[in-house]
């Protein structure tokens, strides 16, 4: 079996017709008709039912198309994955969710840039999904993201988790209180969570913080951005959940409030392609831990 048998077959269960089969894949029908019928030799199951018309698939045909449009996208994350990988130590683009350049972001790529001035370095502002999808197509290297979703292709490192605070209009009731907030004191309350889509996101993991305590808060209002929430709790709107390193967004009319409950934590995740072990991915992990051991914050040490 060959990967062109793989695309003839596609090609004939998605147009249901040999004819037009064989004008996509720009060859004659004849030898089309062939290579399917070797193929169903090798498997020693008919892949299509004889007489139908519109083709239709059999059973075996349907589990085939699935499996074998699989194996394709698969050959075609490793093409350009590959191609990727080989371009690494000319640059390095980094995919970013925002609420991580109000944290130690900055401060880590000014390092490593500073440690590694041969490298160029981009920036993208993508949400944990699109990184993904990024890191298959080869437009960025490395993702700096807060949703964890599985993919065989990509590892995931968990650089630690961040603790969530509360963001609060100036003048709020529980503005005046020095102690920490807990989540159920906040169930009146109006609140903000960002991103409205796509899902899951950061909103899902706010959300998760409540049910984990058997609380769900009583009027939820969905934002596009970190900065649209923001600016909604700045103006008397209600109230968001955001991460600690929100802090160094500096505003007169936005406090912020430590949260008492376990479970309200966000993780950074570092994304990477799997079995990508390139120096500069390794440098640039090793610059994140060090940063983490000179401020002494917790995290759990893995290596490419």
């Amino acid at each position: 079996m060959e990967i062109r048998h793989l695309r003839y077959f596609l090609a004939v269960a998605e147009e249901k017709n040999f004819t037009r089969a064989a004008q996509r894949l720009f060859i004659a029908q004849p030898p089309l008709s062939r290579q399917i019928q070797q193929l169903e030799e090798e498997l020693g199951v008919p892949l299509f039912e004889k007489g139908s018309r519109p083709l239709r698939l059999t059973e075996a045909g349907k589990f085939f198309q699935v499996h074998a449009q699989n194996m394709l996208e698969k050959l075609a994350d490793m093409k350009t994955m590959t191609q990727r990988v080989g371009k690494i130590g000319q640059t390095l683009s980094i995919g970013y969710v925002a609420s991580t350049l109000y944290g130690l972001l900055p401060e880590i790529v000014r390092l490593f840039r500073e440690a590694n001035q041969g490298v160029h370095i981009t920036f993208h502002e993508m949400t944990t999904m699109e990184q993904m999808r990024g890191l298959k197509d080869g437009s960025i290297d490395v993702g700096f993201g807060r949703v964890v979703l599985e993919d065989p292709s990509i590892r995931r490192i968990l650089l630690r988790e961040e603790r969530l605070i509360v963001a609060l209009p100036l003048g709020h009731r529980l503005a005046e209180q020095e102690r920490p907030i807990r989540l159920i004191e906040l169930l009146p309350e109006n609140l903000i969570v960002y991103p409205k889509a796509p899902r899951p996101s950061f909103a899902d993991q706010v959300l998760a913080a409540f049910s984990a305590h058997s609380l769900r808060p009583e009027n939820v209002m969905e934002v596009r951005e970190l900065h649209i929430a923001i600016g909604m709790v700045a103006a008397g709107q209600g109230i968001s959940i955001v991460p600690d390193s929100l802090q160094g967004m500096k505003r007169s009319d936005v406090l912020y409030r430590e949260i008492e409950d376990m479970h309200a934590v966000s993780p950074i995740l570092f994304n990477v392609r799997l079995m990508d072990q390139s120096d500069e991915l390794r440098n640039i992990l090793k610059t994140i831990y060090s940063i983490y051991d000179a401020r002494g914050i917790a995290h759990v040490k893995e290596e490419l």
